[in-house]
């Protein structure tokens, strides 16, 4: 059974991973000053603190295995959590460890080793299936395995940020901008809404420890307290690590950054540090990568436990005790994915379903108050009805202004979405069939 550390290694494992390695030049090419970088960081971190402390009130009063798939199922019925799990089988989840590990063999491997696109993809491939056969062979060594990268990555970007500090030529005037400039086309709104959009996938990864509440001991306690420690940390710390690299290079330079964490660390202490750094980095990605294969499965084990997805998706390994189908399955639709997109394209494929049911989430939390008042809630979301009405509201921003800035990514994101109506009433005629 998983403990407080258990969870929080997993928050802080699945949030850190490449986001705030490679997103960081992104979010300032869009909105282009040093306040309005750390405006959206910020902006991003509150967020996702609100969300976390609507979705750990959930975890507290229903700590089935499922997660957000359960809170859906109870707060709007079945077929909203069928949208949602097979959203998070075909877009979110999949296109999330999809992504990273492209992240892996693109972006920061080619820093020690050259790759032809071929093999960058098969790199990413096998990342996934070494991952994912780590999880089938039990929950602790999966867990394990996250909790040895995190603790590294944490230490990692805390010793960053401190020899950034201390040893690179960097100026705090980078920290405000040196002249009013021109506005970024696309408006100031639409720009941050963007660029939120790169400083949310580097958060991504605070629901990941729902999905294992029936993993969890004593979980009405641990889980929202794991949940809270964890994203408060990441919160923090995502601040200080943009304020190092701005202290090193202006928002300008930072923009065209490729490899904006070595790039500092060459700043402060040379080749070598960089070449640390970015094999950390790597390390970091992986255990990212690994955190959402841990997770992820429970969700779809759940839907088939209730009958709406295949049989064998409800199977529990009889030696390890995981599920291994759904974690397999996972892993090859995951593979899949990395031959057909790019870093970019897969986050902000990932991403638009993502808003859409994490807003439906937190929105959970009210429907919940008044359809099951007696319903044991041991923690209640702190700041409520603000903080989770806060956060439903940037969700549906953020679905909005992904249509309209990401129209293409975010149509084809919602087109798989709304497959999946028809194929949850084919899942509910079978059982009805079935009798199950």
């Amino acid at each position: 059974m998983l403990g407080v550390f258990s969870i929080v290694g997993i928050v802080v494992g699945a949030m850190i991973g490449s986001g705030i390695f490679i997103n960081p030049p992104n979010v300032a090419k869009v909105v282009g000053t040093p306040e309005l970088i750390m405006a959206v960081w910020i902006v991003g971190g509150i967020l996702t603190l609100f969300g976390a402390l609507s979705l750990a009130e959930l975890g507290a009063a229903q700590s089935q295995a499922g997660g957000i798939y359960v809170y859906l199922r109870e707060a709007y019925g079945p077929m909203i959590a069928f949208l949602f799990g097979w959203s998070l089988f075909i877009v979110i989840e999949s296109g999330t460890v999809a992504s990273l590990a492209v992240g892996f063999s693109t972006k920061y491997l080619p820093y020690f080793i050259d790759l032809t696109p071929l093999q960058a993809k098969a790199v990413s491939i096998v990342l996934i299936l070494i991952l994912a056969a780590v999880n089938i062979t039990g929950v602790r060594r999966g867990a394990g395995l996250m909790n040895f990268l995190t603790s590294i990555k944490f230490v990692a970007l805390i010793g960053m940020c401190v020899l950034v500090f201390l040893f690179a030529k960097g100026s705090p005037g980078n920290f405000l901008s040196k002249s009013p400039g021109s506005e970024p086309a696309g408006g100031l709104i639409g720009n941050f809404g963007v660029a939120l959009v790169a400083a949310l996938w580097a958060y991504k990864g605070w629901e990941s420890s729902s999905y294992s509440a029936g993993e969890i001991q004593n979980p009405q306690k641990k889980l929202p307290l794991g949940m809270l420690v964890g994203t408060a940390s990441v919160v923090f710390l995502y601040a200080v690590a943009n304020l190092a690299y701005l202290y090193v290079f202006p928002a300008s330079e930072m923009a065209e950054s490729k490899h904006i964490a070595a790039d500092v660390m060459q700043a402060a202490v040379g080749p070598a540090g960089a070449s640390i750094i970015a094999f950390i980095i790597l390390m970091s990605i992986t255990g990212t990568a690994n955190g959402h294969l841990l997770t992820a499965p429970r969700a779809f084990y759940a839907m088939a436990k209730d009958g709406f997805f295949f049989k064998p998706m409800a199977r529990v390994h009889p030696h390890f005790l995981t599920p291994h189908v759904s974690i397999i399955v996972m892993a090859v639709w995951g593979s899949v994915l990395c031959t057909i997109g790019s870093f970019e394209q897969l986050f902000s494929f990932a991403m638009f379903g993502y808003w859409i049911f994490m807003g439906l989430a937190a929105a959970g939390v009210i429907v919940m108050r008044k359809t099951k008042p007696n319903l044991p809630r041991p923690y209640k979301a702190w700041g409520y009805p603000v903080t989770s009405g806060l956060f439903i509201l940037a969700m549906a921003f953020l679905t909005v202004n992904s249509l309209i800035q990401a129209f293409w990514n975010s149509f084809a994101g919602l087109g798989l979405i709304t497959i999946g109506i028809p194929v949850y009433f084919y899942w509910k005629s079978r059982r009805k069939k079935t009798g199950d």
